[in-house]
This record gives C-alpha cells, sequence and structure tokens, in this order.
C-alpha cells in the first residue's frame, strides 16, 4: 500500500491533476503481478508517465524551420526535463538513494546527481516564481 501511495504522489505532482494521476496509476498497475518489484513498478510509472503525457513545458522554439531540426529534439527535450523532474521527486518522495533512482532511469549516477542537483534548483525558482506571481 505505501508503494500506491508514493506512486499516486508522484502522478499528482508531475499532473498537477487528480484524475490525471488516477488515470496514470490505473496504467502504472495495469497488468502487475503481486512479485512485481519495487524498482519495477516505479520504471512502469516512468514510462506510463513519458507515453502518457510526456512533459507539457512549452518550450519557446518555433514550430517550422527551416531544415526541422529542432522538431525532431522537442521530444526528447521534453523527457529529458519529465526524467530531471522525476528523479528530484523519487529522492524527496519515497526517499530512494540515487543508486535506485538511477536503476529506475536507467542513467548513471553521476547523471542523476547532476539532475538532481540542477532539478532542485529548478523546481525552487519555478515555485517561488509561481507564489510570487
Amino acid at each position: 500500500m505505501n508503494l500506491l501511495d508514493d506512486i499516486y504522489s508522484l502522478a499528482y505532482w508531475m499532473t498537477g491533476n487528480e484524475q490525471a494521476s488516477a488515470e496514470l496509476v490505473t496504467s502504472t498497475y495495469r497488468n502487475v503481478k503481486a512479485d512485481t518489484q519495487r524498482t519495477d513498478m516505479l520504471k512502469r510509472f516512468r514510462n506510463s508517465y513519458i507515453d502518457r503525457y510526456g512533459q507539457d513545458t512549452e518550450l519557446d522554439m518555433k514550430k517550422n524551420n527551416e531544415n526541422g531540426s529542432c522538431n525532431s529534439i522537442l521530444p526528447k527535450l521534453r523527457e529529458r526535463a519529465a526524467d530531471i523532474k522525476l528523479s528530484v521527486l523519487l529522492s524527496e518522495i519515497p526517499g530512494l538513494k540515487h543508486k535506485d533512482i538511477s536503476l529506475i532511469m536507467d542513467k548513471p549516477v553521476e547523471t542523476i546527481r547532476l539532475w538532481l542537483f540542477c532539478g532542485r534548483k529548478f523546481m525552487i525558482n519555478e515555485s517561488v516564481l509561481k507564489a510570487s506571481a
């Protein structure tokens, strides 16, 4: 039950919406076996989030440029932003260690440390801006 609560909390922080969070939890738990490991469940959550929502951050890039190269990297940039945010939330909500987060994200521990450093700074600054608006 604790893992379900953690996944719902992660889903709510990632989407900001109760209905979207419930849908994300449902898609995460669809076809899950009783012996599924915690890290595998969190990997499944990450994949469900990326597949369903990506990152709805609007990036300030023109839709049509001369060679279309920016359009091909937008999905990867959105996925990276989602991964950075999720790594911070995995560290803060269920309190996972850097090594565990690296297993979930399939990235080296050094990358996770960098993402945590940058992601925390970004999330604090974003919260300060929202609070002052």
